[in-house]
Parts: C-alpha cells; structure tokens; sequence
C-alpha cells in the first residue's frame, strides 16, 4: 500500500504542475495580438475619414461605418480570449485524467507492487556480472548437481571449463551436452579438442575417433579435418594427414587465419614428415640477398639499402660476408654521422670497423 500511496501523491504533483503551466493568462498572452488588432482597426477608421475629406462617401455612410468598425473592435477584444481559455483549460483537464488513469491502469496490470525489495548482491543478474568466471563455474556445477539433465547449463558449462584449464572435466561436460542432445560435427570436435588437451601431446584414441565421425557427420566441417591432420601427422601417418590438411585447405575461403599452418601441415605430411619449410626460407633470403649484395657491389646504394645487406647475412648466420658488405658500405659512407643504424647493427653483431675481419 505505501507504493500506491507514493505512486498517487507523484502523480498528483506533476499533475499539478502541468496545470499551472498550462492555466490560461489572457492578459499577459494576448497583449500583442491586442495592440496589433487596435492598429488594424485604427487604419480602418482612418481610411473612413479620408474617405469623408474626399467626399466619396456621405457623412451618414461613413457614422454608419464607423458604427460597425466599433461592434468588430468590441467583438474581437471579448470573444477569442474566453473562447480560446476555456477550449485549452477543457482539453488540458481531459489529457492530464488521461494520462493519470492509463499509467496506473497499466501498472496494475503488468507491475509488481507487492513484490518485496531485493539486496543487490541477491540480484542474479548484478551478481552474474561481478562473479569471476571461477565463482561463476561452481554455480553453475552446484545447480547441476540439483539437475543434472540441464542442457543449456551444460552448454556454459563446457567452454568455461576449457577456459579455465580444466580439460578432463570440460570433456565430461562435452559428453553430457551431446548425451542430452544429438551429436554435431563442432560437438564432437569440441570434446575432442579438450580430450587431446587434457593428454598433454601425448595424443588420444578416443579423441581420433571423435574426429572421424565429425568428419563423417560433415563434409564441410573443416576444423575436424584440422585436428585429424594434425594428430594424424603426429602418428606418423603422413599418406592421410595429407588428405585431411588437403581436404581442410580445399574447404578455407582464403582468408582464414589457420590456413598458412594447414599449407605447411601439407607440406610436412607430404615430405614424410620432414620441415622443410624453414630450409626453404633461408634459400629464397639467401637468393635475395645475393641479387641485392650484387647490384650494391657494382653500383651502389643508399645506407639504407646497405644496412638491409648487412642485417640479412646476420640472420643467415654469414659473419664473413656481413663484414664485407659492412666495409662495403663504410667505403661508400665514411662520415659516422651517415651510418648511425647501420654501425649499431653491425657493432651489435661483433663486426669491426675500418675493414677488420670478425
């Protein structure tokens, strides 16, 4: 009751306030127009008496009309204003009942007012927002225990799990998720991701036949296809890795982020399991760097392009000829104050200046 209580006295404050903004000031709001009717009125009555000066008009026409022009002027000084105050007063009483009547109406009907006050920390939906995720999982793990057979909370469940590291536990929770509902592709995956997880690289069977009947279940699964690959590669199965890391990349739309890693995937299973793949990054540096030390040797370059000479037979591991190349270039650039990026790599690398060998 102290709600409607509160409800009725806020209702009947702003109500009032809506009424003394709106309440009619005939005086002060019609003093404008009242001084621009008077004007009006009294070029009128000079036009008449012009008129009369002119002798246009009789002098019995023109207090005829002068006697007419005054019944207007009395007419419009009473009757707009009273008309116009109690027309807006009416439909301001009718609007502000409306309003009072419609918004309690619908509070009763759809509003709780007897429903007690809540601690904020009881709020569920407060509490789901300032709860850590571990807080949150062992809600989660106490109401399940009440329901075990509670799909969407072993929907949330499962993931935050994984978050958290605990691969065991959210690979059970996989098992129920797909015990309650039907198995899909990504279920299936999922519960193999965390299965081969919580092996720490030590590889599962079960995981491997979880995947195989992703694969099975979806022809366009591709993150199955990945993770068979992959554990396939592992056992040394290379002939059907590479199907799998094939049948992945065929799937991929060109921009997917894992594509680069199935492409050399590919190329491992395909070598029988040999990286080959840094091998051939060093041959296509070092093709590179031999076209660049060849065309800076015969006709020069900028220090910049020295310095990219010099860093790149670092990497390679070539102290020899990154000290050529670096008296190469302090040749071409002798004043120090040129070559300020190119002394720091050099020096940081243990070459010498002036032409000593490393």
């Amino acid at each position: 009751m102290i709600f409607w209580f509160v409800a009725i006295a806020v209702t009947a404050i702003a109500c009032a306030a809506l009424l003394y903004a709106g309440r009619g000031r005939a005086v002060n709001a019609g003093a404008l127009e009242a001084a621009d009717t008077n004007s009006h009125f009294r070029q009128i009555l000079a036009g008449i008496d012009a008129d009369l000066a002119a002798g246009k008009i009789a002098p019995e026409e023109a207090l005829g009309a002068k006697g007419e022009l005054a019944r207007e002027m009395l007419r419009a000084k009473a009757d707009p204003i009273k008309a116009s105050g109690e027309i807006s007063q009416a439909i301001l009483l009718s609007g502000v009942a409306a309003i009072v009547v419609v918004s309690l109406g619908i509070y009763a009907v759809l509003g709780s007012p007897d429903m007690p006050s809540q601690p904020l920390a009881a709020r569920t939906d407060v509490a789901a927002q300032n709860m850590d995720i571990d807080a949150a999982i062992a809600r989660i793990e106490s109401e399940l225990e009440a329901r075990p057979d509670d799909l969407r909370g072993w929907t949330v469940l499962a993931p935050a799990l994984t978050e958290v590291g605990r691969y065991a536990e959210a690979a059970n929770a996989y098992g129920r998720i797909i015990a309650l509902s039907a198995p899909t592709a990504q279920l299936l995956t999922d519960r193999a991701e965390a299965l081969l997880l919580a092996a720490g690289g030590q590889g599962s069977d079960e995981a491997v036949q979880l995947l195989r009947q992703a694969v099975e279940l979806d022809p366009e699964h591709a993150q199955s296809r990945l993770y068979l690959a992959a554990e396939l590669t592992r056992m040394a199965d290379y002939a059907e890795a590479a199907q799998y890391w094939q049948a992945a990349i065929d799937l991929a739309q060109r921009n997917e982020p894992w594509l680069p890693a199935a492409r050399q995937g590919l190329a491992v299973a395909q070598n029988d399991g040999v990286d080959t793949s840094a091998e051939d990054q060093a041959e296509m540096i070092r093709g590179m760097v031999g076209s660049l030390s060849s065309r800076l040797y015969a006709e020069g370059g900028s220090v910049e392009e020295w310095s990219q000479l010099v860093r790149s037979y670092i990497v390679l591991g070539d102290l020899p000829n990154a000290q050529i190349a670096y008296d190469r270039a302090v040749a071409a650039y002798p004043a120090a104050f040129d070559r300020g990026e190119l002394d720091s790599i050099a020096l940081g690398a243990g070459l010498k200046l002036n032409g000593a060998q490393p």
